[in-house]
């Protein structure tokens, strides 16, 4: 007989389920100001400790403290606090529009809007951001028509995707924002691809790509991660950690084992983790994995360390699988709350002005969908048929021709 004990399968299991107490004991979380900012031209193999830890600019009274404060002005304090707000007042409008039966689906971004807003005002024009759903700030930040983003929503006739995208899979490239997908992985591909071209070409722009960290567990992850570090494509990719899927929690994709930034360092690329809740810590870390991407020293994973305050989407209820008043608890605060606290302790910002910017843009809101409304909600009116002909082939063969005779359009 063996004196082995029998072989068992771990099931990794959430620190607390519905019904339990909030836990998050378990988390692995550095003080602000704390980490180390090296060169960004450093090599990775010096920088192997930093996936570890966990980058952070502000503190509990909004001060920013610590080698990675970006030193921003007021001014742009201020855009980030105005796109940040946006972003959550048009999501709470959507939300309750959708349950009002005016769109079919919605996505909130409740708690991370500061990883969209901040990476969009960090980086360049020319630069291509491959984003997941929950980047509704980037286009806000770089101030996207709200009407366009309400059409598409509605799928009225008005869409600026003319039907061929489902409702809050955006696609603006002009601003930076290329096609959402609802096949997440793919967003890292596509990415370094486009980055590996435009060093190829000699451009001057790079890309920046999301997954959530559910995607790890995909090969589409493991495959981006390969070109980009054999090709040294310049690229920032970034692994938006929320601590939930649609319906399972991290520890899933590995979260027990190791951190999500740690996974770059078996290729050989930089890891950085950062407070997701920290505008200052977010823009501080792309920037500076924008330097080293500039100055052809390579791609850097970023895990963005943050927390799905809502719903995976109006198709999700989160009470089912995680304790209902969890998010309250989460430690690293609120990404809006946390910067217009930071301006108040500048003095750059008070309460006052704070109510009248959400009165302004609750109206600018109200205006667009008022706007959007009169075109058509769900069902009301849509994109013509024809439109389903236009914009997918440069030249249609004989059969989209027949079909499209037979259609009348």
């Amino acid at each position: 007989m063996s004196n082995l004990p029998s072989l068992r399968l771990h099931i990794p299991v959430p620190p607390a389920r519905p019904g339990d107490a909030p836990s998050f004991d378990h988390l692995r979380l550095s003080e602000a100001g704390a980490v180390r900012r090296p060169d960004s031209a450093a090599p990775e193999a010096e920088m192997r400790d930093l996936p570890y830890d966990l980058i952070r600019v502000l503190d509990g009274e909004g001060r920013a403290v610590g080698p990675w404060d970006p030193k921003l002005s007021p001014d742009m304090l201020r855009r980030g606090l105005r796109a940040m707000l946006a972003t959550r007042l048009f999501d709470d409008r959507m939300f309750r529009l959708h349950r009002q039966g005016k769109t079919s689906f919605y996505m909130k971004s409740l708690g991370e809007e500061a990883i969209g807003v901040a990476q969009s005002l960090a980086l360049g024009e020319r630069d291509m951001s491959f984003p997941t759903y929950r980047m509704l700030g980037w286009l806000m930040a770089r101030d996207y028509p709200l009407i366009h983003l309400v059409n598409e929503i509605f799928s009225n006739a008005e869409d600026p995707l003319k039907g061929k995208q489902l409702p809050i899979l955006y696609s603006a490239r002009d601003y930076g924002f290329y096609s959402l997908s609802g096949n997440v992985g793919s967003r890292f591909g596509h990415a370094v691809g486009w980055a590996m071209a435009s060093a190829y070409k000699g451009d001057d722009g790079i890309a920046i790509g999301y997954i959530g960290e559910g995607t790890t567990a995909e090969g589409d992850f493991h495959e981006a991660l390969t070109f980009a570090s054999v090709y040294r494509a310049p690229v920032i990719l970034c692994v938006t950690n929320n601590q939930y899927a649609i319906s399972s929690f991290s520890g899933i994709a590995g979260a027990e084992a190791t951190t999500f930034a740690a996974k770059a360092i078996a290729y050989g690329l930089p890891g950085l983790r950062v407070d997701g809740n920290d505008f200052l810590a977010v823009w501080a870390a792309t920037i500076w994995a924008a330097e080293r991407a500039r100055t052809n020293h390579g791609a850097t994973l970023i895990e963005l360390f943050t927390y799905r305050a809502a719903g995976h989407s109006t198709s999700d209820d989160p009470t089912k699988y995680r304790p209902a008043d969890e998010a309250e608890h989460w430690p690293l605060g609120d990404p809006v709350d946390r910067l217009r606290q930071h301006l108040i302790a500048l003095g750059e910002w008070d309460e006052e002005r704070h109510a009248a910017l959400v009165a302004e843009l609750t109206e600018t809101i109200r205006a667009a969908v008022k706007q959007g409304e009169a075109v058509g909600t769900l069902g009301q009116s849509k994109p013509s048929v024809r439109e389903m002909f236009e914009g997918v082939f440069k030249e249609p063969d004989w059969r989209l021709i027949e079909q499209r005779r037979e259609l009348g359009v």
